[in-house]
């Protein structure tokens, strides 16, 4: 069952989301099971939304994800949110979770 994510972090600007990006890239990237990744709104109030085709796999990817982040400095306001895909939809078309 494909998941959206949404992280919540605190303060967030683009000069530390790119910070962020590039420690994070380090490792394997994009990670097996990631569809999507966006981030989007003001700088110095960014959010970050993913899509992965299964909460396994995105709850594996945490466990490199985390420390990369805290690493470059990235506070989380919250846990991240997670929710069951029901459908999306693609340039390509229609796909079910």
């Amino acid at each position: 069952m494909s998941i959206v994510v949404r992280y919540n972090p605190a303060g967030l600007t683009k000069e530390t989301y790119d910070g962020a990006s590039e420690n994070v890239q380090e490792g394997q990237w994009p990670p097996e099971g990631l569809e999507m990744h966006v981030c989007f709104g003001e700088d110095g109030d960014l959010k970050v939304s993913e899509i992965w085709d299964s909460e396994e796999q995105w709850r594996a990817f945490t466990e490199e994800l985390f420390p990369r982040l805290q690493e470059a400095g990235v506070q989380m306001g919250s846990e991240p949110q997670v929710f069951e895909v029901h459908a999306f939809q693609t340039r390509e078309g229609a796909t079910s979770a």
